[in-house]
């Protein structure tokens, strides 16, 4: 007989399937004429940048995006959504991405798609971060439910899991999907590597994140600190726009 899926978890899922599609669409909604807008990576954000192709054509907007990815990019073009495809501007007016971890002063931990590098670049430019996630993504502290991916050159990852195992962390190699046994590495769309590093709850993200910046081989983490200005999510039955001011400290939170 095939195992059926456990009612509580169909329940789970369909559950956050329907806050993801409700945050994309309060996200799409900042979205207007003339941006140059940052168009994110991962589920959230694809069901994001589909609902910014919907306002291209049911309004008519002319907007350019840059894509964090190569996945983005199919889905952008699919879209009908004009890309930027030489380098990243040197201003991007608002990205809209997602995020595999969210704590109270809106740190994130990103990468669990792979793409944390040209996220992290695009998010450094954008006037606006608005990350998107649903209920389950926030936690008390970073490190708490998912690995902290670091992107690395490739013939550099032994000697950085070597020093990454001596801050305390269980370091694994990402390997790409569907191999099984016999998989190769994960390769970034930027030819790199990636190394996962459970770590537990991180009670000091920058002293950390700084730590692993110095290390040669190094490309990013996937600690994005201080970046988001915004976060759109869902609790419970509403969805939440919190949105700061400036880095110090989150100045409002509104119910949509």
């Amino acid at each position: 007989m095939a195992h059926q899926p456990d009612a509580l978890a169909v329940a789970t899922q369909n559950r956050a399937d329907e806050e993801k599609r409700r945050v994309a669409l309060a996200a799409a909604a900042l979205v207007s004429d003339g941006m140059v807008v940052g168009l994110g990576s991962g589920s959230t954000a694809a069901l994001a940048v589909g609902a910014i192709g919907q306002r291209i054509r049911d309004f008519g907007l002319h907007i350019v995006g840059v894509s964090t990815s190569s996945a983005t990019s199919q889905l952008a073009i699919r879209e009908g959504i004009p890309l930027v495809t030489t380098t990243v501007p040197t201003r991007v007016d608002l990205t809209i991405d997602g995020a595999d971890e969210v704590d109270p002063a809106m740190r994130l931990i990103k990468g669990g798609g792979g793409c944390l590098l040209r996220e992290k670049i695009v998010a450094s430019v954008s006037t606006r971060l608005v990350i998107v996630v649903d209920s389950r993504k926030w936690v008390g502290h970073l490190g708490e439910t998912f690995a902290l991916p670091v992107e690395v050159v490739p013939l550099a990852w032994p000697v950085v899991q070597d020093r990454l195992a001596r801050l305390g962390g269980d370091v694994r190699l990402r390997l790409a999907k569907g191999g099984g046994s016999q998989a190769g590495p994960f390769v970034t769309d930027e030819g790199n590597y990636i190394l996962d590093v459970s770590l537990g709850p991180m009670l000091h993200p920058e002293e950390l994140g700084a730590q692993i910046s110095q290390i040669p081989g190094v490309v990013e983490h996937g600690m994005f600190l201080n970046m988001a200005t915004d976060v759109i999510t869902a609790r419970g039955e509403e969805i939440e726009h919190i949105q700061r001011e400036t880095i110090t400290g989150v100045t409002g939170t509104t119910v949509i």
